[in-house]
């Protein structure tokens, strides 16, 4: 084989390996996490995360609103804790939850 042969081997590769990179960035960026309802723009928002906070480098406390009522979570390496159910948000915290 001559040189020109692995040169266009190698910038084929690297073509394709660019269309994977693009086509991975793309999936990320418009439909990870979402069902399709939500990508259609047909879902209603029932599920929030309000605040995160780390605890130290492997735990961290979640405050997750759903319906209008707030749950504080402690999300660790192997458990999840629900520390907090059922908890009413201020009337001054709109229920959109600014971030």
């Amino acid at each position: 084989m001559s040189f020109g042969n692995y040169l266009n081997f190698i910038l084929s590769l690297v073509f394709v390996l660019g269309l994977i990179a693009l086509a991975a960035w793309g999936y990320r960026r418009f439909f990870m996490g979402q069902s399709v309802s939500a990508r259609l723009g047909l879902a209603t928002n029932r599920l929030r995360v309000v605040e995160v906070r780390g605890i130290d480098a492997r735990r961290r406390l979640v405050l997750v609103r759903r319906d209008g009522v707030e749950h504080l979570v402690l999300l660790g390496p192997n458990s999840e804790t629900v520390v907090e159910a059922g908890i009413v948000p201020p009337a001054d915290v709109p229920q959109g939850g600014a971030r």
